[in-house]
C-alpha cells in the first residue's frame, strides 16, 4: 500500500478529462492514503520577489513575515516527501503544462531541501518516488508530426528528474479535439497503457 499524492490543474475542475482520466487510473491500484492538491490561480500564486527572497534564506535567518510568506512552500513539498507515488493530471495548453502547475514546480524547487548542488553537479533530493504523468491533449504529440511541439513531457521529464524523480511514466490521452472517432481511439490506447502498469501485467 502507497501513499498517493494526486496533482491536477486544469482550468476545467470536476469536469477535466486528464482528472477523470488520473481518477481511473488510481482505482487501479491500492493505495494507503491519498492526498489530492488541486492548482487555481487562487491556491497556487505565482512566485514573487518576496517568495523567492524568503525561500533562499535560512530557517534559522529568516523573519516572522518570511516564514508566513514560505509556509505554502513548506505544505507543497511535505506533501511531496510524505507522498510514495506522485500522480500528476496535467492538460496540454499551448503545447505545454498549465501556469499553475509551473507555479508549483517554483514553490516545490528548493536548494537545500528538494535538490543540492555538490562538486559533481546538482542533485535531487526527492528520490525513491513513483510518479505517473496523466496529460490530456487535443491533438496528438506523442508521435507523428506534432511531436515537435511537445513541450510538456520534455520539461516535466527534465524539471522532475532535477529533483530526483527520476522514475517517471507518462499516460497520454489524445486526440481529444480531432473528432469523435480519435477521441475515442485515444481513450482505448489511454486505458489499454494504463491496463499495462497494473501490478503483476506485463508491460505494454
Amino acid at each position: 500500500m502507497h501513499n498517493v499524492l494526486l496533482i491536477h490543474s486544469s482550468i476545467f475542475g470536476a469536469q477535466s478529462q486528464s482528472l477523470a482520466l488520473a481518477r481511473e487510473f488510481l482505482t487501479r491500484f491500492p493505495a494507503a492514503s491519498v492526498v489530492e492538491r488541486t492548482l487555481t490561480p487562487e491556491s497556487i500564486p505565482h512566485l514573487t520577489a518576496e517568495t523567492m527572497t524568503a525561500m533562499a534564506t535560512s530557517e534559522a535567518q529568516r523573519t516572522e513575515r518570511q516564514n508566513e510568506v514560505v509556509a505554502l512552500s513548506d505544505t507543497l513539498i511535505a506533501e511531496v516527501e510524505t507522498a510514495d507515488t506522485i500522480v500528476l493530471a496535467v492538460p496540454m495548453y499551448n503545447f505545454s503544462i498549465p501556469s499553475t502547475l509551473k507555479a508549483w514546480i517554483d514553490h516545490v524547487a528548493r536548494a537545500g531541501r528538494t535538490f543540492r548542488y555538490t562538486a559533481a553537479g546538482p542533485e535531487g533530493l526527492l528520490k525513491g518516488k513513483k510518479v505517473f504523468v496523466v496529460t490530456a491533449r487535443g491533438g496528438v504529440y506523442s508521435e507523428g508530426p506534432a511531436a515537435a511541439f511537445d513541450f510538456q513531457e520534455p520539461y516535466l521529464r527534465t524539471v522532475l528528474g532535477f529533483l530526483g524523480l527520476n522514475d517517471v511514466t507518462f499516460v497520454h490521452l489524445e486526440g481529444l479535439n480531432i473528432s469523435p472517432e480519435a477521441a475515442a481511439s485515444g481513450h482505448a490506447r489511454a486505458r489499454a497503457k494504463i491496463e499495462s502498469l497494473i501490478p503483476g501485467r506485463a508491460a505494454a
